[in-house]
């Protein structure tokens, strides 16, 4: 009896494995989830957002959030002091102002032409820029003369072309420097910052003079200038932004005016000696240094 179960079993096994097909033994099942995981990739290919320059998605730049000013009360303020600095974006520590993919005039120029900042025309900030002059000041028209392959007739051509942002090579900051007597301490607070336009003479080249585009009120720029990344060349995932720039104070200038009842800038003051205005700037930064370790007695 024991023989003739297990010749039934056998013979169960035999009819079971004869019924299957040739390729089940030959299929790998590794190879048959693979295969539908690389046509799942191929039926996916019209999401871009799959696609990205870097290793990972960054994210974090994009969620970070700014740090509020401590509350200041009009009292707390015992001394402050109007400071005008020149960011020349020539110097080494100043290169990322210049980043060939975003540099920081293009940050600026999107903010203001998006709406998310207002810019405005004087540095006090009572003349806000409508679209259609910033759209005059973002772009340069310029006029040429043609001539029509078939009449031979002269027609002018005008040509709009955007500003490059290779021309800005310095920035005005305006900022003040204050003793807030509740925490008894000196204290810094951007107010503006503002790219400068060098203007040549269209027929010698000759350097004529700069001017300010417009004035960036900062406060107000803060949360957005802190989703922009900074650009090192130490570090391509440095994780700090614009925000972090300016408020750490990583960056190179020198100051070409303070606060005064005759409203001159140093350049008013020695105008016929760059050595006297340079001494005058180092001077002037040695004493914000020392105005608040002057206040005691060691």
């Amino acid at each position: 009896m024991k023989y003739l179960f297990s010749f039934l079993i056998m013979c169960s096994l035999i009819t079971a494995i004869n019924g299957q097909d040739d390729d089940f033994f030959l299929n790998d099942p590794d190879e048959n989830e693979g295969a539908a995981d690389e046509a799942t990739i191929f039926n996916d290919a019209d999401d871009l957002s799959t696609y990205y320059d870097d290793i990972v998605p960054r994210e974090l730049m994009q969620e970070s959030r700014v740090i509020e000013y401590e509350p200041l009360r009009e009292s707390d303020v015992m001394w402050q002091r109007r400071i005008w600095r020149v960011v020349d974006t020539r110097e080494k520590m100043n290169m990322g102002f210049r980043n060939a993919d975003r540099p920081f005039f293009t940050i600026l120029k999107d903010l203001a032409e998006s709406g998310d900042i207002k810019v405005f025309r004087d540095e006090k900030f009572k003349e806000p820029l409508d679209n259609d002059d910033l759209s005059a000041m973002m772009n340069r028209i310029d006029t040429a003369v043609v001539y029509d392959p078939e009449t031979y007739e002269e027609k002018i051509v005008i040509t709009e072309n955007p500003l490059d942002p290779e021309d800005v090579k310095r920035y005005r900051v305006k900022e003040v420097w204050f003793f807030d007597k509740k925490t008894s301490q000196v204290k810094v607070r951007i107010l503006g910052i503002a790219p400068i336009l060098d203007k040549f003479d269209e027929n010698t080249g000759e350097f004529l003079y700069e001017i300010p585009m417009f004035w960036a009120y900062y406060p107000k720029a803060r949360r957005f200038l802190a989703k922009e990344r900074v650009v090192s060349d130490f570090n391509d995932v440095a994780p700090m932004s614009w925000y972090d720039l300016f408020e750490l104070r990583f960056f190179a200038s020198y100051i070409y005016a303070q606060s005064n009842s005759l409203g001159q800038r140093l350049k008013d003051q020695f105008p016929d000696s760059e050595y006297d205005r340079l001494l005058a700037s180092e001077k002037i930064k040695q004493e914000l240094f020392n105005w608040e370790h002057d206040l005691w007695t060691y």
